[in-house]
């Protein structure tokens, strides 16, 4: 019961409401003490006024009985300035202390009812007041202690006993009340997450909120997000996987589809027409690369890039081959291209794995212009800044869509085109990645798209 939230709860009430208790109980006890002191001063008056409508002529025995039944040792009285001894006990012990009940200061009241509670000793004090109905100017009395120390302890006794039951009463009270409001939806919100996560991947396991409290609604409404989002990765992941399964089956016939390809391209370069010569080289190169991209998805077997293998690169001639290639794939189109590297800038990168980030993005570029029916321009540009180097690839499109640019490198979820599978610009960003580089959208608006990709000088790829 100690370690679940409501039996602490009710521990915690108990505490604080006899806590609360202890604070009101001191000047309880002052106020009774006060009283009990009053009352004796009452009846001292009492038992004196009776002796004075008899001129004093009673018997000691009478007069025992009278101070016995005020609970006094001696009574004097203050009659028109003249102090009178009413009612006397013989053999009396020294007085030790006087106390004033003549208007008293509070604080005064409770250091005196502290002091009579933890003082065990009976003793004899003297209490002043004065007389109920103005009967005097003043009363004195004299009287042992010890019965006015057990009236103490058993009103404080009794205010002990009251003081528990109420804070037991009102601790079972919060108790239920918590486990109502508080643990029972709190266990509701653990089972949903247990079964949540025996199927993460069932959409019907995620929570609904239902709490009434605002903070355990918001953390339901919370809890609700995430699991949605997490369920709507894990069918991402799988879809993911799945791809890999079927582009590694059919890699695996590409693979020798190409290579025969790449035969009869060979023998191309036999052919002496000059267009014919100056087009074979670049279809055997894109030829070699389809075929280490089909035996590299083989090997792997997963939708995950190989590390890349860092060497010198010049880049000026590997953005003219992108540049060149992409123009033989529009054919005779309204899109040109320009580039502007510098001629001895050597990056240190993957040639193969940065060819194919280079092709995708301007690709990408060449497409958006296309879809506009209008001419427009490729412009790959270059050049060295501090820690690395900065490729930018900009275009005259009609610039990314909002829901393009939320969900820009996230697999199957930034196609435009009709057709595409939403997965070029994630494979660049982790290949980009791979390199300890980065590759970010600069801007986008209707002057059109700028990628910016970053590859770092050090060895830290």
């Amino acid at each position: 019961m100690a370690n679940s939230l409501s039996g602490r709860f009710l521990i915690l009430t108990i505490i604080f409401v006899m806590l609360a208790e202890i604070f009101i109980f001191v000047p309880s006890i002052a106020r009774f003490r006060e009283d009990y002191l009053l009352a004796r001063l009452e009846r001292a008056q009492i038992a004196s006024l009776s002796l004075l409508a008899t001129d004093g002529m009673i018997d000691d025995e009478l007069e025992a009985e009278l101070l016995e039944n005020a609970e006094v040792l001696n009574v004097v009285l203050r009659r028109d300035a003249v102090r009178q001894l009413i009612l006397s006990t013989d053999g009396m012990e020294p007085i030790s202390n006087t106390y004033d009940l003549r208007d008293p200061p509070a604080w005064a009241l409770i250091r005196d009812a502290t002091r009579r509670l933890f003082e065990p000793e009976n003793q004899v004090i003297r209490v002043i007041g004065e007389p109920v109905r103005e009967a005097g100017l003043l009363i004195e009395i004299t009287m042992e202690t010890e019965p006015l120390r057990m009236a103490m302890i058993e009103y404080g006794q009794r205010i002990l006993l009251l003081s528990a039951a109420i804070s037991a009463f009102t601790a079972l009270l919060l108790f239920f009340s918590v486990r109502v409001l508080m643990v029972n939806p709190i266990k509701r919100v653990v089972a949903s997450m247990m079964s949540y996560a025996e199927a993460p991947e069932d959409a019907n396991r995620i929570i609904q909120p239902q709490g009434s409290v605002r903070e355990l609604r918001n953390a339901e409404e919370v809890l609700n997000g995430m699991q949605t989002q997490l369920t709507s990765l894990l069918k991402q992941r799988e879809r993911l996987a799945q791809l890999g399964e079927a582009v590694a089956k059919i890699s695996h016939d590409l693979r020798n589809m190409l290579s025969v390809a790449t035969l009869v391209a060979d023998r191309l370069e036999t052919v002496p027409d000059p267009t014919v010569q100056r087009i074979a080289p670049k279809l055997i190169n894109s030829l070699s690369r389809a075929i280490n991209l089909t035996e590299a998805t083989l090997a792997f077997g997963r939708a995950e890039e190989p590390a890349p293998k860092l060497d010198r690169v010049p880049l000026e001639p590997l953005i003219d081959d992108v540049l060149d290639n992409d123009n033989l794939a529009q054919g005779d189109g309204d899109v040109s291209y320009s580039s502007d590297v510098p001629r001895d800038m050597v990056v240190r990168a993957d040639a193969e794995q940065l060819h194919r980030v280079l092709s995708n993005l301007v690709r990408n570029a060449r497409q958006a212009i296309a879809a506009t029916h209008m001419p427009g321009e490729v412009r790959v540009a270059a050049q060295a800044v501090d820690g690395g180097w900065c490729i930018e690839i900009c275009d005259t499109g009609p610039g990314l869509p909002p829901k393009a640019r939320e969900n820009l490198f996230k697999p199957f979820s930034s196609a435009q085109k009709k057709g595409g599978t939403g997965l070029g610009l994630a494979i660049c960003s982790e290949i980009v990645r791979g390199h300890g580089g980065k590759l970010e959208l600069k801007k986008s608006d209707a002057e059109g798209t700028v990628f910016t990709l970053f590859l770092p000088a050090g060895m830290t790829a």
